[in-house]
C-alpha cells in the first residue's frame, strides 16, 4: 500500500497539470458560456431538460416557441400534454420530456411560488432534475459554483486528460465531478465545465480527436495513444 507521503506527491503533480490545462483553456475559450438560449432560471432549467439525447441548436430553435406559448411555470404545468409534445417534438423523446418539463413547471408553481429554487436539495426534488441539470442552472443561471456539470463531453475529456481517478470504462459522473472539483477552485467550476464542453466539440471530439493541434496535448497523458470510444 503506497504511505500518504506518495498519494500527496501524486494529487500535487495531478493538481499543477490541471492548473496549466486550465491556464490553456482561458486563452483559447475566453468567452466559454453556456451555449442554450435563455433568459431566466426558468427557461435555463427547461431548455437543460430537454437538452438531454439531443443538440443545443435543435433546442434553442424549439424553446423561443414553447416560452412564447407558455410564459410561466404554472401556464406549462396547465398545457395540455399533446400540445406540449407536439411544440418540442424535434427534441426526441418528446412524451417523455414532456411529463418531465410540466412536472418540474407544477412543483416550481405549485411548491415554489413561481420561482425557481436555488439550492442543490431543493432543485433534485423536482421531476426530471439530476445533480448535473441542477450544476447548470446554479452555475449558469444563478451564478452559484455548488458542483461541476459532467456531460459526455466533460466525461470523456476528463477521463482522457488524466484529471478524474475513474478509468475509461467507469463513468461515473459523481465521481468525475468529485475529482474535479479537488482538483480546481469553487470559483473555477461553473467556467470549467463550460470550456470543457466547448473544447470536447472543438478540438477533442470522441472518434477522431485533433491531437496533433491540441494546444492542450503537452498535458494529456493520452494524446494519440487512446482507442476511439
Amino acid at each position: 500500500m503506497p504511505t500518504r507521503p506518495a498519494i500527496e506527491e501524486e494529487f500535487t503533480t495531478k493538481k499543477k497539470r490541471a492548473q496549466r490545462i486550465l491556464r490553456t483553456l482561458r486563452k483559447l475559450y475566453p468567452k466559454a458560456e453556456c451555449a442554450l438560449t435563455y433568459r431566466d432560471p426558468f427557461q435555463l432549467l427547461i431548455a437543460t431538460i430537454l437538452s438531454a439525447q439531443s443538440t443545443d441548436v435543435t433546442i434553442n430553435k424549439v424553446t423561443p416557441i414553447l416560452f412564447k406559448k407558455y410564459k410561466t411555470p404554472k401556464a406549462l404545468a396547465d398545457a395540455p400534454a399533446q400540445d406540449v409534445e407536439k411544440v418540442i417534438h424535434a427534441t426526441g423523446f418528446f412524451r417523455q420530456k414532456t411529463k418531465s418539463i410540466q412536472g418540474t413547471a407544477r412543483d416550481i408553481a405549485t411548491n415554489h411560488g413561481g420561482e425557481v429554487p436555488n439550492t442543490m436539495e431543493e432543485l433534485v426534488e423536482l421531476r426530471g432534475v439530476a445533480r448535473k441539470t441542477a450544476n447548470v442552472v446554479l452555475g449558469t443561471g444563478f451564478g452559484l459554483n455548488e458542483g461541476v456539470v459532467v456531460d459526455t463531453h466533460i466525461g470523456r475529456l476528463a477521463t482522457r486528460l488524466g484529471l478524474t481517478w475513474s478509468s475509461k470504462n467507469d463513468k461515473d459522473a459523481v465521481k468525475i465531478e468529485r475529482d474535479l472539483m479537488e482538483l480546481y477552485p469553487r470559483k473555477e467550476w461553473t467556467y470549467l465545465g463550460h470550456a470543457i464542453i466547448f473544447h470536447g466539440r472543438a478540438v477533442c471530439s470522441a472518434r477522431n480527436p485533433a491531437c496533433t493541434s491540441c494546444s492542450i496535448a503537452t498535458n494529456c497523458p493520452t494524446a494519440g495513444s487512446f482507442e476511439a470510444d
